[in-house]
């Protein structure tokens, strides 16, 4: 399972939020993914706030070539979108400094992940975690914030 980092979330979005993590910190921004296999930064996400939850979507590739992709692969409503602008993370709520029951497409296979995410470094980084039932089978990802 490659957890998205290419060109991945947002292009400006509604809502920049005011959930927070019981440290204070949001996860709203542009964060600089970083592929967990290769360690090369992919995309940049834009992660927002809408009506209590957080959401990620591609602002750009680090290639432009990337944010010019469709997602073939994809099964649902975003099959054929291009990556940039692409919805790939959603629905994620604030938890005890967490943030819970959401998922994660990763647009290289076409496949929805259950995630979590959580903030570390005072809000430098976000931790994001794709997983199939548990968070136990799953993989990480360390994304960066940037400006």
């Amino acid at each position: 399972m490659r957890l998205v980092c290419i060109a991945p979330l947002l292009a400006l979005a509604p809502g920049f939020g005011n959930a927070q993590s019981a440290d204070g910190a949001s996860p709203a921004g542009l964060w600089k993914t970083i592929d967990d296999k290769t360690g090369r930064a992919r995309s940049i996400v834009r992660v927002y706030e809408e009506g209590g939850r957080f959401f990620g979507r591609i602002e750009r590739g680090v290639d432009p070539a990337e944010s010019e992709r469709v997602c073939t692969l994809c099964t649902d409503e975003r099959r054929g979108k291009p990556l940039r602008n692409l919805v790939i993370l959603r629905n994620l709520k604030p938890a005890d400094g967490e943030f819970i029951d959401g998922d994660i497409l990763d647009p290289d296979n076409g496949k929805i992940y259950r995630c979590k995410v959580w903030l570390e470094e005072g809000g430098k980084k976000l931790m994001v975690r794709g997983f199939i039932g548990t968070p136990l089978f799953g993989r990480s990802q360390t994304w960066e914030r940037t400006q």
